[in-house]
């Protein structure tokens, strides 16, 4: 799923009209090819791409980071006329880093027009960005090479794919309202080997761990009775992996349209209807900047896999503040889970990302 936490930019599609040419919606058998579907797809309004981790120093510091690029459309086709400075998409980024032991979390983000190459993604180039902040695509698209910096930290990381990219949903579409085209087309490597740097206020850690990457896009997803979503992507030391969101509506019940993908330590893929599983919030946690409560504690059970859990977090602080106008505030922060998998202990590491509990988010509109 994911926040992907959205936008200034629907702000910014509002106040600047829509595209006369309707965008594409995401719609059953899309023919998925790799590695041109890693990179942009403008044919659809809405995009992101979604890096998240855990890392831990030689000495067991641990840390977590995020790297999001998200592209909103604005204006599909835009004249032959148009300049380089015309807006034709808005492309937001937000960077995060949890110094679990240290007991910090920074985030910063920003918004820029694609412009004369300020942001964008490109299979020719390899490599999505904004500004220095970047994906870049190295050694046959088999790693990545991340590369951000801020005012009080940095990192320059490298992730090498374990597994084959997993396509979530059924048929080609991770389906998230009824109707057509209240879906998305969502892929993710779920297991990427990942070493580098960290750089915090000038003092550098050598760093080794597990990344995760997301990526979708769409033109409309979520109704108007949906109002957020808990997000869950687990890896397990058994080299199984585990995505899971739960759509809440206006009630705060749980959308039947929940799903989740479950990969296996051989990378075979295999979907998770609502029905599936069950994730109970337990402990909250109450941010002090927007009021918003969230559950910091949650109970995983998953029948088939004979999985039941618990998932906690070492850094309660780890909301997103919204700086930008209209740029929503969301609680995404590393995590670990503790609890037994076919009746042997298990432990993940991994990322959950809350949304809608500052304000509701909506991505219901489309053009």
């Amino acid at each position: 799923m994911k926040s992907r936490a959205i936008f200034a930019l629907l702000l910014v599609l509002r106040l600047s009209g829509a595209s006369a040419e309707p965008y594409r919606i995401a719609l059953p058998g899309y023919h998925y090819e790799f590695p041109r579907d890693h990179f942009n797809h403008p044919e659809f309004q809405t995009e992101w791409w979604y890096y998240t981790g855990n890392l831990h120093t030689a000495n067991g510091r641990r840390f977590g980071f995020e790297l999001t690029f998200f592209r909103q459309g604005i204006d599909r086709h835009a004249p032959s006329s148009a300049t380089v400075w015309d807006v034709r998409d808005i492309w937001m980024a937000h960077l995060a880093l949890s110094d679990i032991d240290g007991n910090q979390f920074f985030h910063t983000e920003r918004l820029n027009r694609a412009g004369a190459g300020t942001a964008g993604a490109d299979l020719e180039q390899a490599r999505v960005w904004n500004g220095n902040w970047q994906a870049q695509w190295r050694e046959g698209f088999a790693v990545q090479q991340l590369q951000a910096v801020s005012d009080h930290f940095s990192f320059d990381l490298s992730l090498a794919s374990a597994k084959p990219p997993v396509i979530h949903g059924l048929n080609g579409v991770s389906q998230k309202a009824e109707g057509t085209g209240h879906a998305s087309h969502y892929i993710s490597l779920t297991r990427l080997n990942t070493r580098g740097m960290i750089t915090i206020d000038g003092r550098p850690f050598t760093v080794e761990g597990a990344s995760w990457m997301d990526h979708e896009f769409f033109t409309n997803q979520l109704d108007a009775n949906q109002t957020g979503w808990d997000w869950f992507s687990l890896q397990f030391d058994d080299n199984s992996e585990l995505m899971l969101f739960r759509l809440r509506r206006k009630d705060g019940a749980a959308d039947p349209f929940s799903a989740g993908t479950y990969q296996d330590a051989h990378g075979r893929a295999a979907h998770l209807a609502a029905s599936d599983f069950s994730v109970m919030p337990g402990k909250t946690w109450t941010s002090p900047a927007t009021g918003a409560r969230y559950p910091v504690e949650w109970t995983i059970r998953v029948p088939t896999l004979g999985l039941d859990a618990m998932l906690t977090t070492r850094l309660a602080q780890q909301e997103l503040i919204g700086k930008v106008a209209a740029s929503p505030s969301y609680w995404e922060g590393a995590v670990e889970i503790a609890g037994r998998k076919n009746g042997i202990a298990a432990h993940a590491t991994g990322y959950l990302e809350m949304t809608g509990y500052a304000a509701p988010v909506s991505l219901s509109g489309g053009k």
